[in-house]
């Protein structure tokens, strides 16, 4: 496996370009100036720094429409693509009067009328006008969300790689599954599997965990070692490439009672979930699906965009009429939610990638289900 930071392969990042410079000219912005780190990858195909939490906001690519030239924050050369020419590179610095001398240098930037910005901070809302002197400043950040939303064929080969990598680390996982191993002895097989795979950053915290037979949104209070008779999830999520593979998934350690009724009724909210996800269908069906399935819709989102990091749309019954505003659409990429419940029994827990294409839905995720 090589130790070399690359570049993202060109197809992958000229068809980002293109949805990124598109979404620029229908919100009519002459520059975009991005912080958030899987924007700033999205359109220069640069890998970025992972770090798990925030981080402040700092000016650190540009994209100009008229000439498609981007300008990168980055003291090296090593993993910035060909297409971005050295003379477009500028330095970090801790005084940001630097930093904006460096964008004031920017062909563009001293006619811009208006510049989109993904983030700002008090500092940077006081110094940006300075090297953007003729412009207005305006939220950035939605014309990123319509590019991201929909992904090009080679987004789609990139999350599929992803996918895969989750589901191997849960295939290592459900291997282990026995009465007395403990949760962080199943997180630890899944992750020495995903750094088999070549993967060292999972996507998030909580690998296995027993449900609880008492509270419908908990674990069990046992100790984290696992009981014959625990309904047992587990979760396998990455970031591959920068893309957001997961992959959820709920199996019985021994014989448990009612659990075989438990698994007819996810079954049946799954059936109703998928048959929602058709071009322009309403994303608020999803939450309605749980209603019709007689099923409360969970504190997690039911669906949400997979991608470089949290993606549009969101649906969770917290933000019901984001939820109704949202339409899906060829193209996207879902993470998709089962969760349902019964007390003594515990919870089964599924999570499907799926991917709305013209005809209809296609699920990416191919880990076997307990009785499939």
């Amino acid at each position: 496996m090589s130790t070399e930071v690359l570049a993202d392969a060109r197809a992958l990042r000229g068809g980002r370009r293109e949805r990124a410079l598109a979404q620029m000219a229908e919100h009519d912005l002459d520059v975009l100036v991005l912080g958030r780190q899987a924007n700033v990858r999205y359109v220069t195909g640069a890998p970025q720094l992972w770090v798990a939490g925030t981080r402040p906001f700092g000016p650190t690519c540009v994209l100009v429409r008229a000439t498609g030239a981007i300008h990168l924050l980055s003291t090296w050369d090593e993993g910035v693509p060909e297409d971005i020419p050295h003379e477009n590179l500028y330095g970090i610095s801790w005084n940001p009067a630097n930093t904006i001398a460096a964008l004031q240098r920017i062909d563009g930037a001293a006619t811009a009328r208006r510049v989109g910005t993904d983030a700002l901070s008090p500092v940077f809302a006081q110094l940006l006008p300075t090297a953007f002197p003729a412009a207005e400043l305006v939220d950035g950040e939605l014309a990123m969300r319509a590019a991201r939303r929909i992904k090009t064929e080679a987004e789609i080969g990139a999350l599929r790689e992803s996918i895969a990598v989750a589901e191997s680390g849960l295939a290592a996982a459900l291997a282990e599954l026995r009465p007395g191993v403990s949760e962080q002895m199943l997180a630890g097989v899944l992750l020495e599997a995903l750094a088999a795979g070549g993967v060292s950053t999972p996507s998030n915290q909580d690998v296995a965990w027993a449900t609880s037979r008492e509270h419908p949104w908990r674990r069990t209070t046992h100790g984290g070692q696992l009981q014959a008779g625990d309904l047992v999830a587990l979760s396998a999520g990455v970031v591959a490439g920068g893309y957001i593979g997961e992959v959820g998934r709920t199996w019985p350690v021994g014989d448990v009672p009612g659990a075989a009724a438990l698994f007819d009724r996810w079954e049946r909210l799954w059936s109703l979930l998928l048959a929602v996800c058709q071009p322009d269908a309403g994303a608020g069906e999803l939450l309605a699906a749980y209603a019709a399935a007689g099923e409360p819709a969970p504190p997690m989102p039911v669906a949400r965009g997979l991608g470089m990091g949290f993606d549009p749309p969101v649906i969770s019954a917290s933000l019901p009429r984001t939820a109704g505003a949202e339409r899906l659409e060829p193209g996207m990429v879902l993470a998709v939610t089962g969760y349902v419940w019964e007390a003594g029994v515990g919870a089964v827990f599924g999570r499907e990638a799926v991917l709305i294409t013209a005809d209809g839905p296609e699920v990416l995720t191919a880990s076997p289900f307990w009785r499939r």
